[in-house]
C-alpha cells in the first residue's frame, strides 16, 4: 500500500502520538517513547511503511493507532492502571 509522505511518522513523532492516545485514554499513563515504538516494531506490533532521507524508518498512522492499541492494556497496567 502506498502512503503519502504526510502520513507516515518517524519514531519520535510516532512516540509523541501514541502519547498522546495514552493520555486521553488515561492521565495518568505513561509517555510512549522511541524506544518503544523500535519495540513495537522488533516484536512484529508495528511495520516500517517507508524510509525518510536519512535512512531512518516511517510509520502510517493507521498502523501506528493499531500498535498502540495493541500495548495498551500491558503498558498501562505496568503502571499501575487498571483497564476494562
Amino acid at each position: 500500500m502506498a502512503h503519502l509522505a504526510s502520513d507516515l511518522f518517524n519514531g519520535a513523532q510516532a512516540a509523541e502520538l501514541a502519547t498522546q492516545w495514552r493520555r486521553m485514554r488515561s492521565a495518568g499513563a505513561a509517555a510512549v517513547t522511541r524506544s518503544a515504538i523500535c519495540k513495537w516494531r522488533a516484536r512484529g506490533h508495528l511495520p516500517v511503511a517507508g524510509i525518510d532521507a536519512h535512512g531512518r524508518p516511517l510509520y502510517a498512522l493507521a498502523d501506528l493507532a493499531r500498535a498502540e492499541k495493541a500495548t495498551r492494556p500491558r503498558a498501562l497496567r505496568l503502571v499501575g492502571i487498571t483497564t476494562t
